[in-house]
């Protein structure tokens, strides 16, 4: 069994254990009023999860100095890491984050695709060399100056910020080629701890059973990105095929590599993204290509009652759902 398919099997044993095996069980749950414990419940397995990883990490702190964390689109891994370096400050640990879109190649070096346009998500978009040479003057108690990317002008500049890892000191990295060896090759592996963070929830049983963490994903990024980012349900659900593929290409191949799996997942998120993501979905019409997917969409929310507006109040600002819905302090 695969780490992946050991948290899949673990999140179904604790629904079991709580009376919540299958998605008639939560509405039945949530008619009878018991949203708010359920909720309360969901978030303190998460808190639990993310103190045991922390506690992980502080095991081989002398050891593993660089946590790299990594997961497909719309898995929470902003609020994972955030939680985790939180997690991490309570056993006396001292996060540092090293943010890796500050290391990619200049723009004119940047691998093309099939279609001769700049693929981003290639892995040797990355100036893999230069990462390597700061990460090892790190870990050899070196002082580095971080670089900064200019996205407008394609061009790595300096910063001005320095960064000494002290003792007590780890230093926090995430994104998408984190769990990929082939990042760090200069880097002695096993000084990283890797973490594959995913929404891997599943409730097996009963006569309609959800299976698709992706569709939950990608309403995650619906209702995410139609608040803060500009991009409408339709044009998310038009792009989710290329993110699939470089999920596929970049990140699945190497979720294995890592010591520890997260599931993001909670009970509540379906009926909770259902309030949010309907409405978006019912304004795309026949004439959008995206229609079809939309009302594929709309038939998996339909199985599930929606949270109301006092229940969702009730989510708290820490939770990693805030991270979609609006309304997150992590500090």
């Amino acid at each position: 069994m695969t780490k992946v398919e050991a948290a899949r099997q673990e999140y179904a044993d604790w629904c079991s254990a709580i009376g919540i095996d299958t998605i008639e069980k939560l509405n039945d749950v949530l008619e009878a009023g018991r949203a708010v414990p359920l909720i309360n419940l969901c978030e303190a397995r998460q808190e639990r999860k993310y103190a045991e990883i922390a506690n992980e990490i502080y095991w081989r702190k002398d050891s593993k100095r660089i946590v790299m964390m990594s997961g497909p689109s719309s898995s929470g891994k902003t609020s994972s890491s955030l939680r985790i370096a939180q997690q991490c400050r309570v056993l006396g640990l001292n996060p540092k984050v090293i943010e890796l879109d500050n290391y990619f190649v200049d723009r004119e070096k940047t691998p093309r695709d099939e279609n001769g346009e700049y693929d981003f998500e290639s892995l040797y978009g990355m100036d893999i060399e230069f990462l390597g040479e700061q990460l090892n003057a790190l870990l050899a108690g070196e002082e580095i100056e971080l670089p900064r990317f200019n996205f407008v002008e394609g061009k790595r500049e300096a910063s001005g910020k320095r960064m000494r890892l002290q003792p007590g000191d780890i230093l926090f990295m995430e994104g998408i080629h984190a769990l990929n060896p082939a990042l760090t090759p200069s880097v002695d592996q096993s000084r990283i701890f890797r973490i594959y963070i995913s929404a891997l929830s599943s409730l097996p049983g009963g006569e309609k059973v959800h299976n698709s963490t992706t569709d939950k994903r990608l309403l995650r990024r619906i209702v995410r990105d139609n608040r803060t980012r500009g991009i409408s349900p339709a044009d998310n659900i038009l792009r989710w095929p290329s993110v699939r593929r470089g999920e596929t290409l970049n990140i699945f191949p190497y979720e294995d590599n890592a010591e520890v799996v997260f599931n993001s997942s909670t009970l509540y998120d379906n009926p909770l993204l259902k309030y949010y993501a309907e409405p978006l979905l019912r304004e795309i019409g026949p004439e959008s290509s995206a229609y079809e997917k939309a009302c594929a969409l709309l038939d998996f929310l339909s199985i599930f009652r929606a949270l109301t507006p006092d229940e969702i109040e009730a989510i708290p600002h820490t939770s990693i759902m805030r991270e979609f819905i609006g309304g997150q302090m992590l500090y």
